[in-house]
């Protein structure tokens, strides 16, 4: 089937003509397949030398320099961030600018990873003399093992791939997925040499939902709410009367004591329905008679996260907060999380 109103367009001697549906899919599916090739060839590559990168990097005291030209260096910016993210300081330096002053930023301590499929490139050839003066340590992550590049560099990382997904074997498609999957690899190796945490993570990732999720607790949540509360023997209506007006769909039903209040259950609208149905008239009815006994508890000090996990398995939309000795602190609701878009 073709796209509606296919037609030819005139462009000097060549012609276009739109593919049909058919055909831009095989199209998509051969070049996840090229690509898939390529990724999977690199694991033939990864020997000595890629453990001897990780150890340079992790034992020197400076940091990442990494370079490149052309579409390599859009991959070497995204490696330098995965480095940041994950406990490896770094930095990115463009070949063509490095040799007109941005040499400056590399210190005597730093490692200079050159990222490039062809590894002959004229910016290369003028940059990794320059590099190799300073006397830091220089890895090539290439494409070509027998280039300028790998020959002069320290420790040389293949990233050599058979064939791109470019029908014309040109655009840097196979090889830049390639240098991409091996610069991860490299991250998550340091990131396993420095024993980098969740909570590691969090100090860098603070904003937007990922930080949120890895630093965020219930403390920081709750604590806005009301705090509906009834005692055991609270009548009924006075019960629906503290549901409706601390507006979190709840009463929690606790006894006072010396420290604090401890929880024997909670009121939900859902208790509320199940009462009308099962009951003509109410008024005699406490707290106690329709409350749910054992509500689900989070402590203060757990993350949000959590909380939206425990919500998400048990189909609810409040949980009961408490301190390390079980007793009542507040309200968390689904809201609570959603507002604050952990989800």
């Amino acid at each position: 089937m073709q796209f509606k109103n296919s037609i030819f367009f005139s462009n000097g001697k060549k012609k276009l003509v739109l593919k049909t549906q058919e055909e831009i899919q095989r199209i998509a599916i051969e070049v996840i397949a090229e690509e898939k090739k390529a990724v999977e060839s690199l694991a033939q590559h990864i020997d000595n030398s890629f453990s001897d990168a990780v150890e340079t990097i992790f034992s020197a005291s400076g940091r990442v320099i990494l370079t490149g030209i052309g579409k390599s260096a859009n991959i070497a910016t995204k490696v330098v961030s995965t480095l940041n993210s994950t406990g490896t300081p770094a930095l990115f330096m463009h070949a063509a600018d490095a040799i007109h002053g941005d040499l400056g930023m590399i210190q005597p301590d730093d490692v200079v990873v050159c990222i490039s499929k062809s590894g002959n490139t004229p910016e290369i050839k003028i940059l990794i003399p320059l590099v190799k003066n300073f006397g830091n340590k220089l890895i090539a992550m290439v494409g070509n093992t027998d280039s300028f590049l790998a020959h002069e560099a320290d420790i040389v990382l293949d990233t050599t791939v058979q064939h791109e997904a470019c029908p014309n074997n040109l655009a840097p498609t196979s090889s830049t997925t390639a240098q991409l999957v091996m610069g991860d690899a490299l991250a998550i190796a340091l990131m396993a040499c420095r024993n980098f945490t969740a909570r590691d993570f969090a100090r860098f990732h603070p904003g937007g939902a990922l930080g949120k999720q890895l630093y965020m607790r219930v403390s920081d949540l709750y604590r806005q709410n009301e705090k509906p509360q009834v005692a055991p023997d609270t009548p009924v209506r006075e019960t629906i009367l503290e549901m409706t007006s601390r507006r979190l769909g709840c009463a929690v039903v606790a006894t006072p004591t010396p420290q604090g209040a401890t929880v024997q259950g909670i009121v939900t609208d859902g208790d509320l329905r199940r009462m009308i149905k099962a009951n003509t008239s109410f008024d005699q009815l406490t707290a106690a008679d329709i409350m749910t006994r054992n509500p689900k508890c989070i402590l203060d000090t757990e993350y949000a996260v959590n909380a939206l996990h425990l919500m998400r398995t048990h189909s609810i939309t409040q949980l009961v907060v408490v301190d390390g000795q079980g007793l009542y602190l507040g309200v968390l609701h689904l809201h609570d999380i959603l507002r604050e878009g952990i989800i």
